[in-house]
């Protein structure tokens, strides 16, 4: 067998293995939809009691039913920055965390910021961590997106989306955040991007907390 084959043979084992283990991933979400549980029957908790310790205990399947139950925040409550946590859950978690922690921005994600600018439009970035080499956290502010609230691509209800396009390329630039309200402090997000199928195949987080005041991106500081 040529070293070519050989080589080829890799590659389609590795995409073979690729469409594997995103399949396993989209039915670990569940099939059918929204099952028509509450937000408190999902989480077995009122939902102003919820926490991310709530969610973190649910399963995947619980935590997709728990975003089609919740509704879309008024697009003007989401403003300033807010911590931000993962949802490890699923096959694929790992290489997820491993990619937004390492690779999605200049060091290790902490949390996103909003601002509406307009009456339907606005914008806002990420937050990164990283240690300056003396011991200190330094914070960077960046990977911006737009946003709205529109029609979902994921189950066609509300949600708040953050679309990376305009200002970002490579992988970030197809990726898309949906998030939606549990109460005042906390709100179930999905991620999906085109390498990983879209829509189909979302990755869930979470934001948190009350929010501190916007500071603005690094580059416009």
């Amino acid at each position: 067998m040529t070293i070519r084959k050989k080589v080829l043979m890799i590659l389609v084992a590795i995409i073979a293995l690729n469409v594997a283990i995103t399949g396993i991933n989209i039915l670990q979400n569940g099939i059918g939809g929204w099952d028509g549980k509450t937000m408190d029957v999902i989480m077995k908790t009122g939902t102003n009691e919820a926490t991310p310790m709530i969610l973190e205990s649910l399963s995947k399947s619980e935590i997709m039913q728990l975003f089609y139950s919740a509704p879309a925040p008024e697009f003007k409550s989401m403003k300033g920055e807010y911590k931000a946590g993962l949802l490890p859950v699923g096959i694929m978690a790992t290489a997820t965390g491993y990619y937004t922690h390492n690779l999605f921005g200049p060091g290790h994600w902490e949390g996103k910021a909003f601002f509406p600018f307009q009456e339907d439009r606005g914008w806002g970035y990420n937050i990164f961590s990283s240690n300056d080499g003396a011991g200190n956290t330094v914070l960077h502010r960046t990977r911006k997106m737009d946003t709205w609230v529109g029609k979902s691509e994921i189950d066609n209800k509300d949600s708040f989306h953050l679309v990376y396009k305009e200002y970002n390329g490579g992988l970030v630039h197809s990726m898309h955040d949906e998030v939606r309200k549990i109460n005042d402090e906390l709100y179930i997000c999905m991620g999906y991007m085109a390498a990983g199928g879209g829509s189909i195949n979302p990755a869930p987080f979470y934001i948190y907390q009350k929010p501190t005041p916007w500071i603005g991106p690094d580059e416009e500081q």
